[in-house]
């Protein structure tokens, strides 16, 4: 069966976008049953020099089940293709948080305990080989580094926990079942067209189907795939710009390597230079003392 790539920016919105569809995911990553979920998409748009282009994360308000019973909390999904793209998020999230109307909001949304980031990364990371990465937060008290139970609002506005899926390390072998539903962002599974993955979606369990025919929609959809046409062409914009860019590098190296070497030789042509003056001091010197000796013989 043949579905869109949810690799992409517009065919991930276009999915996360069907609220049901976006609880199951979320519980499945999580482990926690999201009760219910709102959807608040936020966008901002970047104008570069080929164009403009629109930064968007996904924010959710969620309910879950949890064991202390339901709590609310606030869920943040964000997607990179490229590593420079999690600093074009963050240089975005900064100019958000300076923002007087998002403090306004935070200021209102105090009923939220906690926030929960989850990475989808189209790259892989320098250390880790985990295509699922959780990180959590635990505090001590730093005096007999014992576990500080129960929550408070100071510390759950300042931190959060976090899920890293990293895409590449995708396989078959699915171990978990979080990996058996991100199968779907398996590239391995990709056809001739980078815009399309055929799976087997008999190898999928019942319950994810909905996210499989989702994707398979998709694909008739023609603002996706005239999207997914355009971000083809900003990403292959962006690889000649990073292709430009490491080749002055390369160039600017090269020089300083070259003005270091002439740095270096006319440092040894000044030390000759001072070691024939010497010497030439020394001769010099040599002739005034044997005129001398002339003079009183």
């Amino acid at each position: 069966m043949e579905i869109a790539n949810p690799i992409y920016d517009v065919v991930f919105k276009y999915l996360m976008e069907d609220n049901a569809i976006a609880r199951l995911i979320i519980s499945t990553i999580i482990k926690q049953n999201v009760v219910s979920l709102e959807f608040r998409p936020q966008e901002s748009t970047l104008e570069l020099d080929i164009g403009s282009i629109t930064v968007y994360r996904l924010d959710f308000s969620a309910k879950i089940e949890t064991r202390q019973g339901q709590k609310i909390v606030l869920i943040e999904i964000q997607k990179a293709k490229f590593p420079t793209d999690i600093m074009r998020f963050r240089k975005y999230l900064g100019e958000q948080y300076k923002s007087n109307e998002n403090i306004r909001k935070v200021k209102v949304n105090r009923k939220h305990k906690g926030k929960l980031i989850i990475y989808f990364l189209g790259y892989s990371l320098d250390h880790f080989k985990a295509p699922v990465i959780r990180v959590q937060r635990d505090c001590y008290d730093d005096a007999t580094d014992e576990k500080l139970e129960g929550e408070e609002e100071f510390i759950e506005c300042l931190s959060h926990d976090s899920y890293i899926i990293q895409v590449p390390y995708l396989s078959d072998e699915h171990k978990t079942e979080v990996e058996k539903m991100l199968g779907i962002f398996d590239q391995s599974k990709l056809t001739s067209d980078h815009h399309i993955l055929n799976i087997r979606e008999a190898e999928y369990p019942i319950k994810y189907r909905p996210i499989i025919r989702r994707l398979q929609r998709a694909i008739s959809e023609p603002g996706v795939r005239k999207k997914m046409d355009v971000e083809d062409e900003i990403t292959n914009e962006f690889k000649k710009m990073a292709r430009t860019i490491q080749q002055q590098k390369e160039e600017l190296m090269e020089s300083e390597e070259a003005l270091e070497e002439n740095r270096a030789a006319l440092e040894e042509k000044d030390k000759a230079l001072e070691q024939n003056k010497a010497t030439l001091a020394e001769k010099e010197k040599l002739i005034r003392e044997l005129l001398e000796q002339q003079k009183r013989a």
